[in-house]
């Protein structure tokens, strides 16, 4: 026998929670089946002692993400800004340097080639509908190439061209190749720019939440107790006349419509009785996950402060090549947070552990000296290998994609209806992209009952 609810949500990550505190709020019943034996998704705590924790998924908030910090507001989670202070580092073409502010100390030839094609994209970009990429003009031609293809038609020198990749593999984790250039314009104008995805002040990765993300998730999801069901993987949801079904280890649960917020690639993994339209099924057979492995390599403390060092570093050598401070507030112990990503992710992701760590700690050598060579402790987590998500950080559009399965995105088939962050206009791939679009999705359920 099926337990009933007005409506299903099937993932407990920010999406599936936003999408479940706004039809509660409305009055109606909810049930939220999440696979995973924790709620969060793609965003998770892992603790290193003390009561401390360093954030192995989505972690950052910045200028305009307004969702996401107004749930943080009312869930009493506070904010602090991300270590900023001090000079940068750039490790390019065999050469380390630092610098201050957003342009390191490089060619200024290169400097002026990547300046060019940056505001190229950012022009272009302006004039992408973030609600309808496919409809942009020009769409099919800028749909129909690849990022690496335009940059190599838009920059003079090879240097140009892989500082241009080092963004797309911070942004993406994925190559310039594995993605479209429309793709790569709608979410510069989701995000408000390119130059804002990759910022740290004044960007993306502007500010951390006390405790850790995954804070805001737990604490939305213990508002709807019991509601939560949790090691509930969705195998197969059957629309049987008003009713939609859905089906799990934990048992069947009936209602009238069904969110269902997993990524495209996961979602179509599911079995539809009867099946989704043929466009639906075409989108999720093309729509990918980034690949990138986490590291938090821990230090007795941040070292590179007292060198007037802040614990970013960009490279483009072997292991990570974009490093962030991601220190607790008070500065015990020092964490520098290291990603893998793209193909760096892909091959050293195939390598044993330790051969891992040590491409980590020996990139971070390179940045920051011989006391790297020695941290006290290591965590990853290789979101190429998480079940649940399939990849990170977000769903790769490579080409053709937005422009001839773009609406299917967000298209409600009879009374299953799409959210996740990469179904939002704005912000899509992050957090608060995330937030807006169990909200969205919640708001057309509401309308349809």
């Amino acid at each position: 026998m099926s337990e009933a609810a007005d409506v299903l949500v099937v993932g407990a990550g920010l999406a599936g929670l936003a999408a479940a505190r706004d039809l509660t709020a409305a009055g109606r019943s909810v049930v939220v089946l999440e696979a995973r034996d924790r709620v969060g998704g793609r965003i998770v705590n892992e603790a290193i002692g003390d009561g401390k924790i360093a954030e192995m998924g989505g972690q950052w908030a910045g200028p305009t993400q307004d969702r996401l910090y107004a749930l943080a507001e009312d869930l009493g989670v506070a904010t602090f800004p991300t270590y900023d202070t001090g000079r940068k580092v750039l490790h390019f073409n065999g050469r380390r340097g630092t610098y201050t502010g957003a342009i390191p100390r490089i060619n200024p030839l290169v400097l002026a080639d990547v300046g060019r094609a940056q505001a190229r994209l950012e022009a272009l970009a302006r004039k992408v509908p973030a609600d309808a990429p496919w409809t942009a003009a020009r769409a099919a031609q800028l749909d129909g190439q690849t990022f690496q293809t335009w940059v190599r038609r838009n920059t003079a020198s090879s240097s140009a061209r892989k500082l241009l990749a080092l963004g797309i593999e911070a942004v993406f984790a994925a190559e310039p190749g594995d993605v479209s250039l429309l793709h790569v314009l709608f979410y510069s104008h989701s995000g408000g720019s390119f130059q804002r995805l990759i910022d740290t002040t004044g960007g993306a990765q502007q500010d951390r939440f006390a405790g850790g993300s995954a804070v805001l998730a737990e604490r939305l999801a213990a508002r709807f107790g019991d509601a939560v069901r949790l090691a509930a993987p969705v195998s197969r949801i059957e629309v049987r006349g008003d009713a939609v079904t859905a089906s799990t280890p934990a048992g069947q649960f009936e209602a009238r419509h069904i969110i269902v917020t997993a990524p495209p690639l996961l979602a179509g993994r599911i079995e539809y009785v009867p099946a989704l339209p043929a466009w639906r099924e075409q989108l999720t057979q093309r729509t990918p996950m980034g690949s990138v492995i986490k590291c938090q390599v821990i230090y007795d403390d941040p070292f590179w402060r007292s060198e007037g060092l802040c614990g970013q570093a960009t490279g483009d050598g072997d292991g990570a090549r974009v490093v962030f401070d991601n220190s607790p507030p008070d500065a015990t112990p020092g964490i520098l947070l290291a990603f893998l990503e793209g193909d760096e992710a892909r091959r050293l992701g195939r390598e044993p552990a330790a051969v891992r760590r040590q491409a980590v700690v020996g990139s971070l050598v390179r940045y920051f000296g011989p006391r790297a060579a020695k941290p006290a402790g290591y965590l990853e987590l290789d979101w190429q290998q998480e079940r649940w998500s399939g990849g990170c950080y977000g769903t790769l559009f490579g080409p053709n994609v937005w422009t001839r399965y773009g609406p299917a995105l967000r298209e409600p088939a009879g009374p299953i209806h799409w959210a996740g962050t990469e179904t939002s206009p704005m912000w899509a791939g992050y957090m608060d992209g995330a937030i807006r679009s169990g909200e969205r999705a919640a708001a057309e359920v509401l309308a349809a009952l």
